[in-house]
């Protein structure tokens, strides 16, 4: 019931009452799992917060899509079921294209790059989610995307005919020009997919590798840094009004903090779980010159894509990066 009357309130655009003395408590759902760099730096934000607010802002962070799924995340949230929470930025690109330009493949490779093209698209990915009643908190990438395969990946057409899994509009593409069949699946259900023969590839981080034990059913990664994809923080517009001046001050530096910590601890994770793949017997290899060209020339081919769907808009974003 509680729950139920803080919603009520909200949806009436009241706020709920944050006098002196008073606790207001949001849920955050984010969809993976305690292990996680990305989750370990959400629960270090949420200390920062009640360290900050005396309190006064308690955020309870509910890990591995335990209160909502990921799909669900977002609208959780904008509804007020939710006050805040976490998504991977390109799920949202059936949406807006402006959502997954991060996941064009060989635009940004790097993570100095990476950087660039969060400043030159962050303010377009703020407006649009103000539109939904939503505030961009702060963003972090994952470590750069390779290739999971049973066998070695010497060029595109290895992956020709492969089940791969794809886990937005972006991946379910790349295999399709890759030849490959792109399957939807959840980091939770990896195990199974791969086990069960669901899936036999996949494009995803050295994190998500080593947190899903890939050696258990993969045998190769190919580290090809296709691209760094961001996960991004955002809370309720109307929940983060009501809060005091104080503690909305509270939020946005405890934010600006996890951001910072966040792409640095994307780097540190980058170097550890790729030597985690290495010491549990997986195979990792740099791509072959064969291999980069064809995934340079399915780059091209879907940056291309992504500019005629995104117009004007999306073209102003990557003149801004790449000048």
């Amino acid at each position: 019931m509680h729950q139920l009357a803080k919603f009520a309130i909200l949806a009436a655009g009241i706020g709920f009452s944050t006098a002196a003395g008073a606790q207001t408590k949001w849920d955050m759902p984010v969809p993976y799992g305690d292990t996680n760099f990305h989750t370990q730096n959400i629960v270090q934000f949420a200390d920062d917060v009640k360290t900050a607010t005396d309190g006064g802002l308690e955020i309870t962070v509910h890990s591995n899509g335990s209160l909502f799924k990921h799909p669900d995340i977002k609208n959780a949230v904008r509804q007020g079921l939710a006050q805040i929470g976490e998504i991977l930025g390109s799920r949202l690109s059936n949406e807006n294209p402006i959502y997954e330009a991060d996941s064009i493949p060989f635009l940004a490779t790097s993570y100095d790059d990476a950087r660039k093209l969060y400043d030159a698209s962050k303010d377009v990915l703020a407006a649009k989610l103000e539109e939904q009643g939503l505030q961009l908190l702060f963003s972090v990438p994952w470590p750069p995307q390779g290739i999971y395969t049973k066998k070695e990946v010497a060029a595109i057409d290895d992956l020709k005919g492969l089940k791969m899994r794809a886990y937005n509009a972006a991946t379910e593409r790349l295999a399709q020009l890759a030849g490959a069949l792109p399957t939807q699946v959840e980091v939770p259900d990896l195990p199974t997919a791969f086990a069960t023969g669901r899936v036999e590839a996949m494009v995803t981080s050295p994190s998500t590798g080593a947190n899903s034990k890939v050696w258990d059913f993969l045998s190769h990664y190919s580290d090809a840094q296709a691209w760094l994809p961001r996960n991004m923080v955002f809370v309720n517009k109307a929940a983060f009004e009501a809060l005091p001046e104080d503690q909305q001050t509270a939020v946005l530096e405890a934010a600006a903090t996890a951001e910072t910590r966040g792409w640095e601890a994307s780097v540190k994770e980058t170097e550890e779980q790729t030597q985690v793949l290495k010491d549990n017997g997986i195979t990792v290899t740099a791509p072959s010159q064969e291999l980069k060209d064809g995934l340079a020339a399915i780059g091209k081919t879907m940056a291309d894509e992504w500019v005629a769907k995104a117009g004007d808009e999306g073209k102003a974003v990557l003149d801004a990066y790449r000048n």
